[in-house]
């Protein structure tokens, strides 16, 4: 029986997740022993991990990585693992160098320096594998890179590269060490082979797989909205991060209420950009207008009930989020940006939209007034098609 490993920064309900552990259940217990190491230990999908996987963590926390709770003990974790076997005094240089270097562009990205010690610091195993996957950037992709023993190995990579942050030298040339890499667009492939040329030949498309039937069947379960709003609802489903650009579309709801249109917008998700915008959504009067209840545990019957989805992202890899809109039927607005542009037709299956207030406000206002085109763009887009993937356990074979 062959053994895979499969490496993932954490299991919070987000969409990489949702990929893995759809994955997961796609690959025969019979033929391969599959083990998870979740190098945060915290996340709180574990639960939907299929029973036959072996979780390898020692702990592990199912609290929401997103949350306030969450985020305290994501804390303590980093500084275990910065001071398990001296890994902050052998990184100082590394950390230090791509600091500044951050600094330079003025963009000093956090996360992407504490991945390095989350990845050094971590659990080790003596066991050897004969394929390990790193299914997102950053810390697995170091982890399985640097510390894991196996015969072959493979990355997956969710984002446009270049535009996330990533460089060479915060990666320390470790996409070199993989056998392969699975991009889940075409462009988040092409940005990556413009930083690693020598990897091209080794890069190929596997988009996310979803569960269609089960998403259909959970979007039919009672929940959903529950405010009595009689107008038209816009939803998006996302982390509270710069990336996903809540405070643009803040400002694209204060127009649509400046010009008297009846609608409210609703986010599912969290994200350390809470704060924020919850002064920004005070500032603007939008109190009643753009709520954040936070994740949802069975977000779909709100992507059923909703009448617009938008998804006005400032960077993108593969969304999930939309996948899930058109598999549900929904009319949608995207920005147009690398990773959106491989999921949506313009005027055949959603309308694109620039990342700015007006841009948005107006590419929603062609919505709400024309149903008949949101009936035919989302009719479109339920009959996309979201099989595919292929060459990963081939690897290993």
């Amino acid at each position: 029986m062959k053994k895979l490993l499969f490496v993932i920064n954490t299991l919070g309900q987000a969409g990489a997740e949702t990929a893995l552990l759809n994955l997961l259940r796609q690959i025969d217990p019979k033929r391969y022993r599959i083990s998870l190491y979740v190098l945060m230990g915290q996340g709180e999908m574990v639960g939907e991990v299929p029973e036959y996987v072996r979780l390898l963590n020692n702990s592990f926390c199912d609290r929401p990585v997103l949350s306030a709770e969450g985020r305290r003990l994501m804390a303590r974790r980093v500084l275990g693992a910065a001071l398990r076997r001296g890994t902050v005094i052998k990184l100082l240089p590394y950390l230090l160098g791509n600091f500044f270097s951050m600094a330079a562009k003025r963009r000093i990205q956090t996360d992407k320096l504490l991945w390095r010690l989350l990845s050094d610091g971590g659990q080790r195993f003596r066991e050897e594998y004969d394929l390990a996957v790193a299914y997102l950037e950053g810390g697995s992709a170091y982890y399985v890179a640097d510390h894991v023993k196996a015969a072959r190995k493979a990355a997956f990579l969710h984002i446009d590269y270049e535009l996330a942050g990533y460089t060479r030298a915060l990666d320390r040339d470790c996409y070199l060490q993989f056998d392969h890499i699975f991009a889940v667009s075409e462009e988040a492939g092409s940005a990556f082979g413009k930083i690693y040329p020598e990897c091209r030949e080794r890069c190929s498309y596997f988009p996310n797989l979803l569960d269609v039937e089960d998403i259909r069947r959970k979007a039919a379960l009672p929940g959903g909205f529950d405010d009595g709003f009689q107008g038209i609802r816009i939803l998006t489903v996302g982390r509270l991060v710069t990336q996903k650009a809540f405070d643009v579309a803040m400002e694209a709801m204060s127009l649509l209420k400046q010009r008297g249109e009846k609608v409210r917008w609703y986010v599912l998700g969290e994200g350390d950009q809470r704060g924020f915008l919850e002064e920004k959504r005070r500032r603007l009067g939008l109190e009643e207008d753009f709520l954040m209840p936070g994740a949802v545990k069975n977000p779909y019957p709100c992507f059923a009930q909703a009448d617009i989805y938008v998804h006005a992202t400032r960077f993108e890899g593969k969304s999930i989020a939309i996948q899930e809109a058109q598999i549900l039927g929904k009319a949608l607005l995207v920005s147009d940006c690398s990773g959106n542009r491989d999921q949506v037709r313009q005027g055949e299956d959603g309308l694109f939209c620039e990342v700015t207030p007006e841009s948005i406000c107006e590419g929603i206002q062609i919505l709400i007034h024309d149903p008949e085109l949101r009936e035919r763009l989302g009719r479109k887009a339920a009959e996309r098609s979201f099989g595919g993937g292929a060459g990963l356990l081939e690897l290993a074979d």
